[in-house]
């Protein structure tokens, strides 16, 4: 994927909308999970619906098994490695933050590491790095890992 496409997506919406630039270290780790989780599942998505055309019932249960904190708690073991220390540090800030809600059916520590890896999603994104969203979740997905 070349930069430049990228950086049309995410700079076009901001250019379109009008949006201010922001110091994203003002945000606060919540609120990068926030657009973390919509970009993670999105990209989830556009996988398993190019993976071919399916009923809605099979490509939402696909889906949501992917999305579910438990799996992304998996995938982030997976990538933690790879991980810069700029990344890191933004996935322990969504880590430890303090949620005032919790999964349905994830532990609080499944949910904690997935608020983390949503974070480190919604920051990249933001960061108009959506290659390296892209890069890490390929990573995450890989079975023999």
């Amino acid at each position: 994927m070349e930069k430049s496409i990228e950086l049309q997506l995410i700079q076009g919406i901001k250019q379109y909308m009008d949006l201010p630039d922001t110091d994203l270290k003002t945000y606060s780790p919540l609120t990068l999970a926030f657009i973390g989780d919509v970009v993670y599942d999105l990209v989830i998505r556009t996988i398993v619906v190019e993976g071919g055309n399916a009923p809605v019932n099979k490509l939402h249960k696909k889906v949501s098994s992917l999305v579910k904190a438990p799996a992304q708690m998996e995938m982030f073991h997976k990538i933690q490695d790879m991980l810069t220390e700029e990344e890191l540090a933004v996935y322990k800030r969504g880590r430890n933050a303090k949620s005032f809600t919790s999964a349905k059916n994830a532990s609080i520590t499944e949910y904690r590491i997935a608020t983390g890896f949503e974070a480190l999603m919604g920051y990249l994104y933001l960061n108009n790095e959506f290659e390296r969203v892209l890069e890490i979740i390929r990573k995450g997905l890989e079975i023999n890992n």
